[in-house]
């Protein structure tokens, strides 16, 4: 679904996005993730009509993942729902990963990096 989303809009910037990810490992999506997925849906914590965002969530919290990157405010970055996703993901045994923006890991990245020295 990454690849699809990375490969969507302005032809140049989707080349540099496909560049970017070019060789990351690919996630699983196993029935474990399609029922976290349905989950998140069927308690509110996202939207129905917005199914891939709760297969974007459930992807990364069944894998284990410690981060969801997203300029997706309205649905997955939204504090007013985050208690309900947190919520779905522990019910089904999962940690929820800490969400934030692109620029946010890379700030805190960097923080750690200089930190290191």
């Amino acid at each position: 679904m990454v690849l699809g989303e990375s490969s969507d809009g302005d032809p140049s910037a989707a080349q540099e996005r496909l560049e970017i990810i070019q060789g990351l490992a690919q996630l699983d999506a196993s029935e474990t993730v399609k029922e976290v997925t349905k989950s998140l849906l069927a308690n509110k914590a996202v939207p129905e009509s917005q199914p891939r965002d709760a297969f974007h969530i459930a992807v990364a919290a069944v894998n284990n993942m410690q981060f969801i990157t997203t300029w997706n405010f309205k649905h997955i970055l939204n504090p007013t729902v985050r208690h309900l996703i947190e919520s779905v993901c522990k019910d089904a045994g999962f940690d929820l990963p800490v969400i934030c923006t692109p620029e946010q890991l890379l700030k805190a990245y960097n923080v750690i990096k200089r930190n290191k020295r």
